[in-house]
């Protein structure tokens, strides 16, 4: 392809250099902030020769070229617009200041909670593991495995605003240990136990600010918000002092007055404050969902959907942590669940309509995930494509929720959804089935109903020998002339096919065929013999050209550009040959998911479009080397 007549067309599709904030690439995606949207001609860059698609997340407009093309394209694309390259995240950050205030709080929320959500699934599946086995063996209650056991299951929930300031910390960019001895502050046990007010006689009390009021002295157990607060408080006037504060006291001065002056207006300010408005943030929650009728899950069921593909759906990690803290049931996580599993129940339906093997190979596994939890691929892949089917699905979710409010059913976790619910949700186990068969079946009828497949599997096609036939028929052509190639697995892990992926692109396939691994062991290996064809100074992503013609992308984590290069390391260099199982790269798998990454690998076969086919030989467990593609030519 032209490469500077692509970069020249999306300059000018994109409102030219005035409309240009920031500019990066990634192994794939040509990434770039734009001033003023309206100037924009998506439609127009979505028909550029060499484009694959276009989207906009996280304030980003992301063009998708490729892995080997993007490069190519960015060098001629930075010269015309006579810019200077950015980093990633300088993009990130471009990204982030573009966007609303509204949008920038309900990302920082995200940031904060998704990175804990491992330790509230653990603590959450222990309690309702504990509550079923009570449930079949009521005298386990009286056992002391069940008292340790049961140590174990509430440990992050009496300690969660530790767990709470570490992640605030690290977000806001301060000390994360400076951050955990605020959030110990805040539940100290000098403090009453805020569980234990409503059943204590009288409650301790401290004169603040000179006498001038007296405040409680309280802890804060159950509250998240003023623990959000605080911390980021706490950041501000560490990075504030760093500043002013000399080089040779800096080490004593900055986490001295940042801990006494965060800790102390915590407890007389920010905590009696913020706690309120908690307090009545949950109440607006939890009335909300308990309206009458069920009228405020219904429509909460019927919006959560759009708020996913909006990006903002990580707001209600808070809203469910608080629920937790406060009553110990999570009564929201049901409409995460009714919504998720409708949207799974209507690409279902597309999967089972539609005579197009392209849309239905990729709409039944997106469909699967989205029963086990995950929707992305299910709402990205099929649904936001076949529009009706997505409203089917947040009609589902609406009914299942409405369901699922007059059953008050609750869980003991947030975090998972789906099908994995059933283990946080043990004392309403056949309630919560029935929600999912409501939200699955109403949003299954109407979308069948309703979907209209518009691209019949049996439409005439160009052989390229000059006469039409159909698809069927190249298919058949194809397979007698077949010859094959067989790929072993770059990874050691867990195989999943390409649509469980959560990442939109990925699942949809829109850079290639392939399938993805969930490592346990931080190795890349060579998937066969062939060349590196690209590398990245970021580290996180590996391009092969095999021996026998497949391009080959190996894409280590999602968004792991944003990590610029840190928990890799590159064992090959561009234009090396290599032999199937040569060491490629190493990660750290720990320090990436501490870093709140997923570290899901994307093994493309992007020039897919060359072969009959590109087959997933199972999902399952593989270790490195073994025989997991198979490439029809």
């Amino acid at each position: 392809m032209d490469y500077r007549a692509c970069a020249q067309s999306i300059y000018e599709a994109i409102g030219g250099k005035g409309n240009i904030v920031s500019a990066a690439h990634c192994a794939t995606r040509l990434r770039l902030v734009i001033a003023d949207n309206t100037k924009c001609s998506k439609e127009q860059v979505e028909a550029i020769d060499g484009v694959k698609g276009v989207f906009e997340a996280a304030g980003q407009l992301q063009i998708i070229l490729g892995t080997g093309t993007v490069n190519k394209v960015f060098d001629e694309f930075v010269q015309i617009a006579g810019i200077s390259a950015g980093t990633k995240e300088d993009v990130k950050q471009a990204a982030s200041a573009k966007q609303n205030i509204f949008k920038r709080a309900i990302k920082t929320l995200g940031d904060i909670f998704v990175p804990i959500i491992p330790a509230i699934v653990a603590s959450g599946l222990l309690m309702g593991l504990l509550e079923g086995l009570s449930n079949v063996w009521p005298d386990m209650a009286n056992s002391g495995t069940y008292e340790i056991i049961h140590l174990f299951s509430n440990a992050a929930f009496v300690f969660l605003p530790i767990l709470i300031a570490i992640s605030t910390a690290k977000v806001f960019g301060g000390n994360i240990f400076l951050g955990a001895v605020i959030g110990m502050i805040m539940i100290h046990t000098d403090l009453m136990n805020a569980w234990s007010v409503a059943s204590a006689e009288s409650v301790p009390t401290a004169s603040a600010w000179f006498g001038l009021y007296d405040i409680n002295l309280v802890g804060y157990q159950g509250h998240v918000i003023p623990v959000v607060i605080a911390v980021a408080l706490m950041c501000f006037i560490e990075k504030k002092l760093h500043k002013i504060v000399p080089e040779m006291l800096d080490l004593f001065i900055t986490p001295f007055v940042s801990v006494l002056v965060t800790g102390y207006l915590t407890l007389t300010i920010i905590g009696p404050i913020f706690s309120v408005i908690e307090n009545y943030v949950l109440m607006g929650a939890q009335y909300l969902i308990t309206i009458p009728f069920g009228i405020g899950a219904f429509f909460m069921g019927a919006a959560y959907a759009p708020t996913v593909v909006a990006g903002v759906h990580h707001m209600y990690n808070a809203i469910e942590a608080g629920l937790i803290s406060s009553t110990g049931l999570n009564t929201w996580m049901p409409i995460a669940t009714a919504a998720n599993v409708a949207q799974a129940g209507a690409a279902l339906a597309v999967a089972l309509k539609t005579k197009n093997k392209k849309v239905k190979s990729m709409a039944l596994p997106a469909s699967l995930s989205g029963f086990l939890g995950i929707t992305e691929p299910a709402i990205f892949g099929v649904n936001i494509r076949f529009f009706k089917a997505f409203v089917a699905g947040c009609i589902g979710g609406a009914v299942g929720a409405l369901f699922g409010s007059i059953m008050h059913i609750g869980a003991t976790a947030y975090g998972v959804t789906g099908v994995f619910g059933f283990l946080i949700t043990t004392q309403y186990a056949l309630p919560y089935l029935i929600m999912m068969l409501i939200s699955t079946g109403v949003a299954f009828a109407l979308s069948w109903i309703m979907f209209k497949d518009e691209n019949d599997a049996t439409k005439d096609v160009k052989t390229g020998l000059g006469e039409e036939t159909t698809a069927e028929t190249v298919v058949v052509e194809n397979v007698e002339k077949a010859s094959e190639t067989i790929m072993g697995s770059p990874l050691e892990g867990k195989a999943i096919k390409m649509s469980q992926v959560n990442d939109a692109t990925f699942a949809a396939e829109v850079l290639g065929q392939g399938m993805a691994v969930v490592p346990t062991v931080g190795k890349v290996v060579a998937p066969c013999d062939g060349v590196v064809s690209a590398t990245f100074d970021t580290k996180h992503a590996v391009g092969l050209t095999a021996d026998s013609g497949e391009e080959i992308l190996i894409h280590v984590g999602i968004n792991t550009v944003e990590l610029n290069g840190e928990h890799y390391i590159y064992h090959v260099t561009d234009d090396q040959k290599v032999k199937k199982g040569d060491l490629l790269l190493e990660f750290d798998i720990p320090a990436i998911q501490a870093a709140g990454y997923d570290v899901t690998t994307p093994f493309i076969i992007t020039n897919s479009d060359d072969y009959a086919a590109v087959t997933m030989k199972a999902a399952k467990d593989v270790v490195l080397g073994e025989d997991v593609l198979t490439i029809s030519k």
